[in-house]
Protein backbone atom coordinates (compact mmCIF):
# COMPACT_ATOMS: atom_id res chain seq x y z
CA UNK A 1 0.00 0.00 0.00
CA UNK A 2 1.34 3.43 -0.98
CA UNK A 3 1.42 6.46 1.31
CA UNK A 4 -1.36 8.36 -0.48
CA UNK A 5 -3.55 5.27 -0.56
CA UNK A 6 -2.98 4.78 3.19
CA UNK A 7 -3.79 8.41 3.94
CA UNK A 8 -7.00 8.17 1.92
CA UNK A 9 -9.41 10.98 2.75
CA UNK A 10 -7.63 12.05 5.95
CA UNK A 11 -6.20 15.54 6.28
CA UNK A 12 -2.56 14.72 6.97
CA UNK A 13 -0.27 17.53 5.87
CA UNK A 14 2.99 15.64 5.50
CA UNK A 15 4.57 12.20 5.80
CA UNK A 16 8.36 11.92 5.86
CA UNK A 17 10.55 8.84 5.69
CA UNK A 18 14.01 8.85 7.24
CA UNK A 19 16.74 6.27 6.57
CA UNK A 20 20.32 5.78 7.69
CA UNK A 21 21.71 2.50 6.30
CA UNK A 22 24.73 2.52 8.64
CA UNK A 23 22.72 2.54 11.88
CA UNK A 24 19.69 0.78 10.43
CA UNK A 25 17.37 3.72 11.03
CA UNK A 26 13.99 3.35 9.35
CA UNK A 27 11.68 6.11 10.56
CA UNK A 28 8.36 7.60 9.51
CA UNK A 29 7.17 10.99 10.71
CA UNK A 30 3.52 11.90 10.14
CA UNK A 31 2.26 15.46 10.59
CA UNK A 32 -1.51 15.53 10.74
CA UNK A 33 -2.14 19.20 11.48
CA UNK A 34 -0.23 22.37 12.32
CA UNK A 35 -3.33 24.58 12.39
CA UNK A 36 -3.00 25.29 16.12
CA UNK A 37 0.79 25.23 16.24
CA UNK A 38 3.75 22.89 15.73
CA UNK A 39 2.80 19.22 15.58
CA UNK A 40 3.72 17.69 18.96
CA UNK A 41 3.85 13.95 19.51
CA UNK A 42 6.13 11.18 20.68
CA UNK A 43 8.39 8.77 18.83
CA UNK A 44 7.39 5.11 19.05
CA UNK A 45 10.28 2.62 18.70
CA UNK A 46 8.69 -0.72 17.87
CA UNK A 47 9.33 -3.88 15.87
CA UNK A 48 6.42 -3.70 13.44
CA UNK A 49 5.59 -6.75 11.35
CA UNK A 50 6.04 -4.72 8.17
CA UNK A 51 6.27 -1.17 6.85
CA UNK A 52 2.55 -0.98 6.09
CA UNK A 53 1.73 -1.69 9.74
CA UNK A 54 4.14 1.05 10.84
CA UNK A 55 2.62 3.54 8.39
CA UNK A 56 -0.91 2.74 9.49
CA UNK A 57 0.06 3.17 13.14
CA UNK A 58 1.81 6.50 12.68
CA UNK A 59 -1.08 7.89 10.63
CA UNK A 60 -3.67 6.93 13.25
CA UNK A 61 -1.54 8.11 16.16
CA UNK A 62 -0.72 11.48 14.59
CA UNK A 63 -4.37 12.22 13.87
CA UNK A 64 -5.25 11.35 17.46
CA UNK A 65 -2.54 13.75 18.63
CA UNK A 66 -4.23 16.62 16.76
CA UNK A 67 -7.48 15.91 18.59
CA UNK A 68 -5.68 15.35 21.88
CA UNK A 69 -3.93 18.73 21.83
CA UNK A 70 -7.02 20.54 20.58
CA UNK A 71 -9.37 19.00 23.13
CA UNK A 72 -6.88 19.79 25.89
CA UNK A 73 -6.78 23.44 24.85
CA UNK A 74 -3.12 23.38 23.80
CA UNK A 75 -1.60 25.52 21.07
CA UNK A 76 -0.05 22.54 19.33
CA UNK A 77 -0.94 20.46 16.33
CA UNK A 78 -0.72 16.71 15.96
CA UNK A 79 2.19 14.60 14.82
CA UNK A 80 3.80 11.28 15.58
CA UNK A 81 6.84 9.29 14.55
CA UNK A 82 7.78 5.64 14.51
CA UNK A 83 11.17 3.99 14.33
CA UNK A 84 10.88 0.48 12.93
CA UNK A 85 12.90 -2.11 14.81
CA UNK A 86 13.61 -3.69 18.18
CA UNK A 87 14.92 -0.92 20.45
CA UNK A 88 16.72 -3.50 22.57
CA UNK A 89 18.74 -4.61 19.56
CA UNK A 90 19.35 -1.62 17.30
CA UNK A 91 19.19 1.44 19.56
CA UNK A 92 22.51 3.27 19.24
CA UNK A 93 23.73 6.85 19.57
CA UNK A 94 24.18 7.07 15.80
CA UNK A 95 20.64 5.86 15.10
CA UNK A 96 19.11 8.34 17.53
CA UNK A 97 21.20 11.21 16.23
CA UNK A 98 20.38 10.27 12.64
CA UNK A 99 16.74 10.36 13.65
CA UNK A 100 17.31 13.75 15.26
CA UNK A 101 18.48 15.05 11.90
CA UNK A 102 15.26 13.81 10.31
CA UNK A 103 13.29 15.76 12.90
CA UNK A 104 15.48 18.81 12.38
CA UNK A 105 14.91 18.72 8.64
CA UNK A 106 11.25 19.58 9.28
CA UNK A 107 12.24 23.01 10.57
CA UNK A 108 10.14 22.95 13.72
CA UNK A 109 6.89 21.75 12.13
CA UNK A 110 7.23 18.62 14.28
CA UNK A 111 8.36 18.42 17.92
CA UNK A 112 9.18 14.94 19.14
CA UNK A 113 9.02 13.43 22.62
CA UNK A 114 9.07 10.08 24.42
CA UNK A 115 6.66 7.26 23.57
CA UNK A 116 6.59 3.46 23.65
CA UNK A 117 10.15 2.17 23.21
CA UNK A 118 11.88 5.51 23.74
CA UNK A 119 13.08 7.24 26.92
CA UNK A 120 13.93 10.68 28.22
CA UNK A 121 17.60 9.69 27.84
CA UNK A 122 16.93 9.05 24.14
CA UNK A 123 15.42 12.53 23.87
CA UNK A 124 18.61 14.02 25.30
CA UNK A 125 20.64 12.32 22.56
CA UNK A 126 18.19 13.41 19.85
CA UNK A 127 18.42 16.94 21.28
CA UNK A 128 22.10 17.04 20.22
CA UNK A 129 20.91 17.19 16.61
CA UNK A 130 17.74 19.29 16.89
CA UNK A 131 16.12 21.80 19.20
CA UNK A 132 12.69 20.41 18.34
CA UNK A 133 12.49 17.96 21.23
CA UNK A 134 10.32 17.92 24.37
CA UNK A 135 10.13 15.53 27.29
CA UNK A 136 13.78 15.97 28.19
CA UNK A 137 15.21 14.61 31.47
CA UNK A 138 14.93 16.76 34.57
CA UNK A 139 18.73 17.14 34.48
CA UNK A 140 18.30 18.85 31.10
CA UNK A 141 15.65 21.23 32.49
CA UNK A 142 12.87 19.16 30.97
CA UNK A 143 9.74 17.59 32.43
CA UNK A 144 11.20 14.09 32.76
CA UNK A 145 9.28 10.84 32.42
CA UNK A 146 5.70 11.70 31.28
CA UNK A 147 4.23 8.45 32.64
CA UNK A 148 3.23 9.81 36.08
CA UNK A 149 1.52 12.79 34.43
CA UNK A 150 -0.34 10.49 32.04
CA UNK A 151 -1.52 8.35 34.96
CA UNK A 152 -2.54 11.47 36.87
CA UNK A 153 -4.59 12.52 33.83
CA UNK A 154 -6.33 9.13 33.69
CA UNK A 155 -7.23 9.58 37.36
CA UNK A 156 -8.67 12.99 36.49
CA UNK A 157 -10.77 11.32 33.78
CA UNK A 158 -11.88 8.66 36.25
CA UNK A 159 -13.12 11.41 38.58
CA UNK A 160 -15.29 12.79 35.77
CA UNK A 161 -16.68 9.32 35.09
CA UNK A 162 -17.28 8.68 38.79
CA UNK A 163 -19.29 11.88 39.09
CA UNK A 164 -21.30 10.94 36.01
CA UNK A 165 -22.06 7.40 37.18
CA UNK A 166 -22.12 7.58 40.97
CA UNK A 167 -22.52 11.26 41.84
CA UNK A 168 -19.21 11.64 43.67
CA UNK A 169 -15.47 11.13 43.12
CA UNK A 170 -15.01 8.56 45.89
CA UNK A 171 -13.17 5.47 44.61
CA UNK A 172 -12.85 3.53 47.87
CA UNK A 173 -14.53 0.16 47.46
CA UNK A 174 -14.63 0.40 43.66
CA UNK A 175 -13.00 -2.30 41.52
CA UNK A 176 -10.77 -1.58 38.53
CA UNK A 177 -9.43 -4.01 35.92
CA UNK A 178 -6.19 -2.64 34.49
CA UNK A 179 -4.96 -4.14 31.24
CA UNK A 180 -1.23 -3.41 30.99
CA UNK A 181 0.99 -2.39 33.90
CA UNK A 182 3.90 -0.72 32.18
CA UNK A 183 5.07 2.68 33.35
CA UNK A 184 1.67 4.35 33.04
CA UNK A 185 -0.41 1.36 34.07
CA UNK A 186 1.74 0.73 37.13
CA UNK A 187 1.47 4.37 38.20
CA UNK A 188 -2.29 4.19 37.73
CA UNK A 189 -2.52 1.04 39.87
CA UNK A 190 -0.57 2.76 42.63
CA UNK A 191 -2.88 5.78 42.55
CA UNK A 192 -6.02 3.64 42.53
CA UNK A 193 -4.95 1.51 45.48
CA UNK A 194 -3.97 4.61 47.45
CA UNK A 195 -7.52 5.85 46.78
CA UNK A 196 -8.87 2.66 48.36
CA UNK A 197 -9.89 0.85 45.18
CA UNK A 198 -9.45 -2.85 44.52
CA UNK A 199 -7.45 -3.60 41.37
CA UNK A 200 -7.07 -6.64 39.11
CA UNK A 201 -4.25 -6.54 36.53
CA UNK A 202 -3.01 -8.41 33.48
CA UNK A 203 0.18 -8.06 31.46
CA UNK A 204 2.59 -10.19 29.43
CA UNK A 205 5.45 -8.91 31.61
CA UNK A 206 5.69 -11.16 34.66
CA UNK A 207 8.02 -8.80 36.52
CA UNK A 208 5.53 -5.95 36.15
CA UNK A 209 2.77 -8.22 37.47
CA UNK A 210 4.88 -9.12 40.51
CA UNK A 211 5.40 -5.44 41.30
CA UNK A 212 1.68 -4.70 40.97
CA UNK A 213 0.83 -7.64 43.23
CA UNK A 214 3.48 -7.35 45.92
CA UNK A 215 3.76 -3.54 46.13
CA UNK A 216 0.15 -2.54 45.52
CA UNK A 217 -1.84 -5.64 46.40
CA UNK A 218 -3.35 -6.09 42.95
CA UNK A 219 -4.93 -9.38 41.97
CA UNK A 220 -3.45 -10.98 38.86
CA UNK A 221 -5.18 -12.75 35.96
CA UNK A 222 -3.91 -13.78 32.54
CA UNK A 223 -4.16 -11.49 29.53
CA UNK A 224 -7.28 -13.10 28.13
CA UNK A 225 -9.16 -13.40 31.42
CA UNK A 226 -8.94 -9.65 32.11
CA UNK A 227 -11.86 -9.12 29.72
CA UNK A 228 -14.15 -11.20 31.93
CA UNK A 229 -13.35 -9.55 35.26
CA UNK A 230 -16.42 -8.11 36.97
CA UNK A 231 -15.46 -4.53 37.84
CA UNK A 232 -16.65 -0.97 37.96
CA UNK A 233 -14.10 0.37 35.46
CA UNK A 234 -12.00 -1.36 32.82
CA UNK A 235 -8.73 0.49 32.14
CA UNK A 236 -6.93 -0.36 28.87
CA UNK A 237 -3.31 0.71 29.37
CA UNK A 238 -1.50 -1.48 26.84
CA UNK A 239 -1.29 -1.22 23.04
CA UNK A 240 -4.19 0.10 20.99
CA UNK A 241 -6.95 -1.57 19.02
CA UNK A 242 -7.89 -4.03 21.76
CA UNK A 243 -11.52 -2.93 22.12
CA UNK A 244 -13.46 -4.59 19.34
CA UNK A 245 -16.74 -6.41 18.71
CA UNK A 246 -15.49 -9.58 20.40
CA UNK A 247 -13.84 -8.05 23.47
CA UNK A 248 -16.51 -5.40 24.12
CA UNK A 249 -19.11 -8.17 24.31
CA UNK A 250 -17.13 -9.73 27.18
CA UNK A 251 -16.78 -6.60 29.32
CA UNK A 252 -18.44 -6.66 32.74
CA UNK A 253 -18.00 -3.03 33.75
CA UNK A 254 -19.82 0.29 33.89
CA UNK A 255 -17.09 2.34 32.25
CA UNK A 256 -13.90 2.18 30.20
CA UNK A 257 -11.18 4.70 31.07
CA UNK A 258 -7.54 4.05 30.22
CA UNK A 259 -4.24 5.37 28.92
CA UNK A 260 -3.76 3.35 25.72
CA UNK A 261 -3.83 5.20 22.41
CA UNK A 262 -6.38 4.24 19.74
CA UNK A 263 -8.20 1.86 22.06
CA UNK A 264 -11.07 1.17 19.67
CA UNK A 265 -10.39 -1.13 16.74
CA UNK A 266 -12.89 0.80 14.61
CA UNK A 267 -14.86 4.03 15.02
CA UNK A 268 -18.07 2.00 15.15
CA UNK A 269 -16.95 0.25 18.32
CA UNK A 270 -17.87 3.39 20.28
CA UNK A 271 -21.50 2.65 19.48
CA UNK A 272 -21.12 -0.92 20.73
CA UNK A 273 -20.14 0.49 24.12
CA UNK A 274 -23.17 2.78 24.08
CA UNK A 275 -25.43 -0.16 23.23
CA UNK A 276 -24.09 -1.99 26.29
CA UNK A 277 -24.59 1.11 28.49
CA UNK A 278 -20.85 1.31 29.15
CA UNK A 279 -19.58 4.86 29.64
CA UNK A 280 -16.48 5.46 27.51
CA UNK A 281 -13.86 8.13 28.13
CA UNK A 282 -12.36 8.85 24.68
CA UNK A 283 -8.71 7.86 24.85
CA UNK A 284 -7.26 11.08 23.46
CA UNK A 285 -9.03 13.03 26.22
CA UNK A 286 -8.29 10.65 29.09
CA UNK A 287 -4.62 10.08 28.25
CA UNK A 288 -3.68 13.69 27.48
CA UNK A 289 -1.83 14.16 30.77
CA UNK A 290 1.54 13.35 29.21
CA UNK A 291 1.33 15.88 26.41
CA UNK A 292 -0.18 18.52 28.70
CA UNK A 293 2.77 17.99 31.03
CA UNK A 294 5.32 18.19 28.21
CA UNK A 295 3.71 21.31 26.77
CA UNK A 296 4.57 23.11 30.00
CA UNK A 297 8.28 23.00 29.09
CA UNK A 298 7.82 25.84 26.59
CA UNK A 299 7.56 28.48 29.32
CA UNK A 300 9.95 26.94 31.85
CA UNK A 301 8.77 23.73 33.46
CA UNK A 302 7.05 23.87 36.83
CA UNK A 303 5.52 20.65 38.15
CA UNK A 304 2.83 22.35 40.22
CA UNK A 305 1.53 24.31 37.23
CA UNK A 306 1.74 21.21 35.07
CA UNK A 307 -0.21 19.15 37.61
CA UNK A 308 -2.96 21.75 37.77
CA UNK A 309 -3.17 21.73 33.98
CA UNK A 310 -3.35 17.91 33.89
CA UNK A 311 -6.14 17.91 36.48
CA UNK A 312 -8.14 19.99 34.01
CA UNK A 313 -8.90 16.73 32.19
CA UNK A 314 -11.79 16.27 34.64
CA UNK A 315 -13.50 19.37 33.28
CA UNK A 316 -12.59 18.57 29.67
CA UNK A 317 -14.15 15.10 29.86
CA UNK A 318 -17.21 16.41 31.69
CA UNK A 319 -17.69 18.83 28.79
CA UNK A 320 -17.39 15.96 26.30
CA UNK A 321 -20.12 14.05 28.13
CA UNK A 322 -22.32 17.14 28.16
CA UNK A 323 -21.95 17.52 24.37
CA UNK A 324 -22.65 13.81 23.84
CA UNK A 325 -25.85 14.01 25.89
CA UNK A 326 -26.99 17.30 24.38
CA UNK A 327 -26.48 16.19 20.79
CA UNK A 328 -27.37 12.51 21.30
CA UNK A 329 -24.03 11.25 19.97
CA UNK A 330 -21.43 8.93 21.46
CA UNK A 331 -18.54 10.37 23.53
CA UNK A 332 -15.96 9.78 20.80
CA UNK A 333 -18.01 11.73 18.29
CA UNK A 334 -18.47 14.48 20.88
CA UNK A 335 -14.74 14.67 21.63
CA UNK A 336 -13.80 14.72 17.94
CA UNK A 337 -16.38 17.43 17.27
CA UNK A 338 -15.01 19.51 20.15
CA UNK A 339 -11.45 19.11 18.89
CA UNK A 340 -12.29 19.77 15.23
CA UNK A 341 -14.26 22.88 16.09
CA UNK A 342 -11.29 24.31 17.95
CA UNK A 343 -8.89 23.41 15.13
CA UNK A 344 -11.15 25.06 12.55
CA UNK A 345 -11.99 28.13 14.62
CA UNK A 346 -8.64 28.94 16.21
CA UNK A 347 -6.65 27.47 13.33
CA UNK A 348 -8.65 29.58 10.91
CA UNK A 349 -7.73 32.67 12.91
CA UNK A 350 -4.06 31.74 12.61
CA UNK A 351 -4.39 31.43 8.84
CA UNK A 352 -6.30 34.69 8.36
CA UNK A 353 -3.95 36.74 10.52
CA UNK A 354 -0.68 35.30 9.25
CA UNK A 355 1.61 37.59 7.22
CA UNK A 356 -0.11 38.32 3.95
CA UNK A 357 -3.48 37.06 5.22
CA UNK A 358 -6.69 39.03 5.12
CA UNK A 359 -8.81 40.23 7.98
Amino acid sequence: MGVFEAIGASTHEQVVYGHDPVSGLKAIVAIHSTALGPALGGTRFFLYSNEAAALNDVLRLSEAMSYKSAAAGLDYGGGKAVIIGDPGSIRTERLLRAYGRVVNSLGGRYITAEDVGTTTADMAIIRRETAHVAGLPLTHHGSGDPSPATARGVMAAIRAVAMRLWGDEELSGRHFAVQGVGKVGSSLVERLTKAGAAVTVADVNQKALEVAHHEFGAAVVDTDAIWDVECDVFAPCAMGGALNERTIARLKCEAVVGSANNQLATAGDANLLVERSITYAPDFVANAGGIINISQEANGYDWQKAAEAVDGITSALTNVFWIADDEDINPVQAAVRLAKNRIENVGGLRTRLSPGGEL
